[in-house]
């Protein structure tokens, strides 16, 4: 009874910065618009954005180059980097609350090197399916088995896990990272017997990049990724309550079992297909969510909304970053990543020698 009296106390102190979570959402909602003029106006084409603008104001012509330019390349993958960007972002907040740990990231249950070892597999061995298979699949043979592999970790890790109806976090860690070292041996033997073309398309995909995004992928994924938004209201009561621990969350009214449920299958659903559309991009699950908590506490009816919208600004400024470091050609977006959140990680680690406050 003494923790659930606290509890209120708890949450009308959080309440407090309400009004700067607000006010952080205005700015992260100009600086995302910001960011997204600035991916359709960037580019090795040279086709203008403004220039583009006007003409449709003034009802000129666009040309047929430039309309290819911006509304089938650029546009597609300026809402891809968004989307894909908004849902690691929130599905490391959400990961980060299930476990409460400010270093957890939706690879440490498995899932990303699920979804890796799927497109492994479909790059290395996609030849020996049907000729008229491949020829219906098409590009999506990658994005289709990352996304297998995905749901196949997700299930097996809800299955190991999960006994007389209650889901175990610590089970599914310690599944989750024996079922990493698994795929990625399996990867690593695929990638041995595999021949050189197929080694430069490993190589490109596992380091990232939202170049080739379509219109048709980005229909495809959307409502996957889509699931940690639509997830989102509905788990962060519960995730402030895991704050506290299992136990004084079911006291307090919490049902913990459906919130495990709900960020589990989210997560995997957004992860899985954010993966499989984007390759190999890491640390945004983490550097993002680590960033609001500073800005404005551990707050998940804030946290996931911000996270959505700083995830989608900073893969776009990321993916900005690629395309002008060594214009014409392009940088893979998950070595900007990386190089963005190498050095962040390792400040979380050291600072307080590894203990930190969520």
């Amino acid at each position: 009874m003494a923790l659930a009296s606290e509890i209120p106390a708890k949450m009308t102190l959080d309440g407090d910065r309400s009004h700067a979570a607000n006010r952080l959402t205005f700015v992260l909602l100009i600086v995302l618009g910001i960011a997204m003029l600035g991916s359709l106006a960037i580019g090795a084409s040279g086709a203008s954005l403004w220039g583009a603008l006007w003409d449709l104001a003034t009802g000129g012509e666009l040309a047929l180059r430039d309309r290819v330019v911006l509304w089938e390349i650029r546009l597609p993958r300026t809402i891809m980097g968004a989307v894909v960007g908004a849902a690691l972002a929130v599905s490391g907040a959400t990961m980060q609350g299930l476990f409460r740990n400010p270093l957890a990231d939706p690879g440490l249950i498995g899932v990303s090197a699920g979804a890796g070892l799927g497109a492994i597999v479909a790059i290395v061995l996609g030849g020996l399916l049907p000729i008229a298979l491949q020829q219906a699949l098409g590009y999506y043979v990658v994005p289709l088995a990352a996304f297998v592999g995905s749901w196949a970790t997700t299930l097996i890790l809800y299955r190991v896990s999960t006994r007389k109806g209650r889901t175990s976090v610590a089970t599914m860690l310690l599944a989750g990272i024996a079922l990493g070292a698994l795929s990625g041996a399996v990867s690593g033997l695929l990638v041995y017997i595999a021949d050189d073309t197929q080694l430069r398309t490993l190589t490109f995909w596992g380091m990232g990049s939202i170049a080739g995004a379509t219109w048709s992928k980005l229909f495809a994924a959307l409502p996957l990724m889509a699931a940690t938004f639509v997830a989102a209201p509905f788990i962060a009561k519960g995730l402030n309550g895991l704050a506290l621990g299992e136990a004084a969350a079911s006291h307090i009214g919490i049902d913990v079992q459906r919130t495990k449920n709900v960020a589990i299958l989210a997560v995997a659903a957004s992860v899985g297909a954010a993966v499989a559309v984007s390759g190999g991009i890491g640390f945004v699950g983490i550097v993002v969510p680590h960033l609001l908590r500073l800005a404005v506490g551990p707050d998940h009816r804030y946290l996931l909304r911000n996270s959505a919208l700083l995830g989608a600004a900073l893969l776009l400024v990321a993916d900005i970053i690629s395309r002008m470091v060594i214009a014409p050609a392009e940088l893979p977006i998950g070595i900007i990543m990386a190089v963005i959140g190498g050095p962040f990680f390792l400040w979380i680690l050291l600072r307080r020698r590894g203990i930190l406050d969520m």
